[in-house]
């Protein structure tokens, strides 16, 4: 892999840099904003009060103010210690927790409407009680979600006891396995119908269902043994597509895969068992990514970091699951055909969400959906931040169309009400990005519009605010099972918010104007691209910001004074410009998130280790003049591997240069698969004190692919769960990353990693 002729590294150094400066910049033109209406004096007089009177919160705490920290203190504590004592949430630990944030939370929200909001003018009333009304409804969405925490529903051991009767052989249902794609990349399907084909079951047909008719697919599918289907026109998209298969298959139970999803080999042993209770009609696995979040990626953070879905399936779907309320997740998952047929016989095509919809018809019936918290299956994460919006508002779009079909979960019959309240918290989300825009601008009414929404004395948010806030840092990452910490959801929020927003607002008018649009996958770059589209209107909000930052600072120290007596005219000022800081860090990273990294290598890397040996022709080695005590037989580790290629790390001392023609052919063996390649030293270097090589194979039959695809992706296990860092770890590894970006100066010479297990 050759870098780009220009040398594009230094680049993004100059972001932290420039928003730095820029932040800076606008410091200054406030200054001289405020010397411009002769407030400048002012400013210095309350600087040199507040030197001489520090303000209640830099002081030390009187007998008053200590009682009012109790709460705090001693609520975060329990809360800590709890999630030390039951490291994973368990019944009694979870209960308590949650109890503790209810508590908390509804004593916070009565504060806010009782003593917070202002009443003076109507444009003021104006701004405090829609301000409220956002967080009231963030708060609302919050608390539902705590409801449904108190139970959560684990069955790997049902599993166990169910896939019995599969090992023995005494059940085992037919199964059809549908694979749709639209214009994925050949290598994309070819890893996903051979991993389809390794399931461990005898009983199953692979079908291809290319919805692009084009004829290398269907050489690949005869190549690879697979079937392939096809259909005259592109009705209603992948859920056409798989209707238009099921028509023509015959199959008990029917799995379905993306088309970058590869399945492990145990896959149907685990599901299929489940089957055995007439009533369940849907078993639904956990998505995992054999590939980086591109947050993650461009951050530099691709093994500290777990996938944004994660959250979803670790914390969200076991909840579900207890409510009876799992949704289909429109891959990795394995229904009853006859479950299907009585409820239509197809998947819904009234909206672009095919797989929820078809999933609430089913529970509606009365049929079982579970969900098994087993990581079965791998896919592609999007390739970049303009891919993730793209799939990200198709989500929204689906969803929020619930209100305009039959399937409407508040509607449907056939559901309990406990189904209702979960379905409801998931539709509730998308409307938490409209929120999500106006707690972005809300700090800009301080400033620019000379409104204090807020009105709040220290002692206030000391005694109402400061526990809540602080239980809720403690307990979100324990609670979402440490797949994200609070700092790195409020980014993931600001990120996407304006175009989920603007979607969210547009479908509720217009719920179908829009097509299904796949989500693009198997894409490379070379170079840096900035995603302009999205980045726009962060770009205003990032400017307005930093200047309203100045300005409520300035506009704070001026009434600070007033502030700290009892009868203070103004109270909450200071708000303004704390909110507008964590505001301007949100936005910061975001923008930094949206500069793509370059994706030259279109195979995923596995850091897997694995023994190998390397032969060389003696008439080859000959010719290299190699270092004394040299042999044809060398010895190594692999440190990352992929389908194409391998790096190894070897125990000899020295290594021969390579031929004129730049490669070295050898024959290359791993050792622990008995997995015997042709490849070509492409490359030699130093790393930790070893000599490295690296290796491209060539001349790979169809059976070695084969082998080297379960190799890298259909073990059993090795897609583990993976921890993300607190609020301290978060906040640390991003103002790193903001720093120093290990993606932006790392070593572009090699290819990015994904850290699997050695099994």
């Amino acid at each position: 892999m050759t870098s780009p002729s220009h040398d594009w590294r230094w680049q993004p150094a100059i972001v932290p840099l420039f928003m730095a400066g820029f932040v800076s910049l606008c410091g200054l033109a406030v200054a001289a904003w405020f010397a411009y209406d002769g407030q400048m004096s002012l400013i210095w007089q309350q600087m040199n009060h507040w030197r001489e009177s520090p303000p209640l919160w830099v002081q030390v705490p009187a007998v008053a103010t200590r009682f009012l920290v109790v709460p705090a203190i001693t609520l975060t504590l329990l809360t800590y210690i709890i999630t030390r004592i039951s490291p994973q949430p368990q019944r009694w630990s979870r209960f308590v927790v949650v109890v503790i944030m209810l508590s908390l939370t509804l004593r916070y929200t009565i504060w806010r409407a009782t003593a917070t909001l202002v009443w003076d003018e109507p444009r003021t009333v104006l701004f405090s009680v829609g301000l409220f009304a956002l967080e009231l409804f963030v708060t609302v969405s919050g608390v539902l979600q705590l409801f449904l925490l108190l139970r959560v529903r684990d069955r790997r051991r049902e599993a166990d006891h169910h896939a019995q009767a599969v090992l023995a052989g005494e059940f085992m249902p037919t199964v059809d396995v549908l694979i749709p794609t639209y214009n994925e990349p050949e290598f994309i399907l070819r890893r996903t119908v051979m991993g389809c084909q390794a399931m461990d079951y005898p009983r199953k047909k692979i079908y291809l269902l290319d919805d692009t008719r084009r004829p290398e697919i269907r050489q690949l599918a005869m190549e690879l043994g697979c079937h392939y289907m096809t259909r005259p026109d592109n009705r209603h998209a992948k859920a056409g597509n798989l209707n238009h298969a099921i028509a023509q298959t015959e199959g008990e139970l029917l799995v379905c895969f993306d088309a970058d999803f590869v399945p492990t080999r145990n896959f149907l042993l685990r599901t299929v068992g489940f089957f055995q209770d007439a009533k369940v009609a849907l078993v639904q696995t956990p998505q995992s990514y054999y590939s980086a979040d591109p947050l993650a990626r461009n951050l530099g953070l691709e093994n500290i970091l777990v996938p944004e879905q994660e959250v979803f399936y670790r914390q969200v779907q076991p909840v579900r699951d207890a409510a009876e309320s799992v949704i289909c997740a429109g891959t990795s998952f394995v229904m009853r055909r006859q479950a299907l047929e009585q409820v239509g016989g197809e998947f819904v095509t009234s909206s672009l969400s095919e797989d929820y919809f078809t999933s609430l018809r089913l529970a509606g019936h009365g049929y079982r959906l579970v969900y098994l918290d087993e990581k079965l299956s791998a896919g592609a994460a999007p390739d970049d931040m303009a891919a993730l919006a793209t799939q990200r508002l198709r989500w929204a779009q689906g969803t929020l169309q619930a209100f305009f079909i039959r399937e409407n979960p508040l509607t449907l019959g056939g559901l309990r009400l406990g189904q209702r309240i979960a379905h409801l918290t998931g539709i509730l989300h998308w409307f938490t990005s409209v929120a999500r825009v106006g707690f972005l601008l809300a700090p800009l009414l301080y400033s620019f519009a000379n409104v204090i929404p807020v009105r709040a004395s220290t002692e206030e948010v000391v005694f109402y605010f400061l526990p809540q806030y602080l239980v809720h840092l403690t307990a979100f990452s324990w609670l979402s099972y440490r797949t994200r910490s609070s700092l790195l959801a409020d980014i993931y929020d600001v990120v996407l918010c304006v175009p989920l927003a603007a979607t969210v607002l547009r479908t509720m008018v217009r719920p179908f104007d829009r097509g299904f649009k796949v989500t693009p996958k198997g894409t490379q770059s070379d170079r840096l691209q900035f995603q302009w589209r999205l980045a726009l209107p962060l770009l205003v909000l990032f400017g307005l910001t930093a200047i309203s930052l100045w300005r409520n600072l300035g506009n704070c120290l001026m009434a600070l004074s007033s502030y700290e007596s009892a009868t203070a005219p103004i109270k909450g000022l200071d708000l303004g410009w704390l909110w507008s800081a964590y505001n301007l860090l949100l936005l910061g990273v975001s923008l930094l998130v949206l500069l793509d990294v370059p994706r030259a290598d279109v195979y995923e890397w596995f850091g897997l280790r694995r023994t190998v040996k390397l032969e060389i022709a003696p008439k080859i080695l000959c010719q290299l003049r190699p270092p004394e005590g040299w042999h044809t037989t060398l010895w190594g580790v692999t440190t990352n591997l992929s389908e194409v290629g391998a790096m190894i790390a070897l125990t000899q001392s020295g290594i021969p240069a390579l031929p004129p023609d730049g490669t070295l052919p050898v024959r290359l063996r791993i050792m622990e698969d008995a997995l015997e390649l042709e490849a070509d030293v492409v490359q030699t270097g130093w790393e930790g004190g070893f000599p490295t090589v690296r290796v491209h194979f060539r001349g790979l039959t169809l059976e070695r692919q084969r082998a080297l695809v379960e190799l890298l992706f259909c073990r059993p296990g090795q897609w583990r769960r993976q921890d993300a860092p607190g609020e301290l770890g978060t906040l640390w590894v991003l103002l790193r990353s903001i720093v120093r970006p290990r993606a932006f100066f790392g070593d572009r010479q090699r290819p990015s990693v994904m850290a699997v297990t050695q099994g």
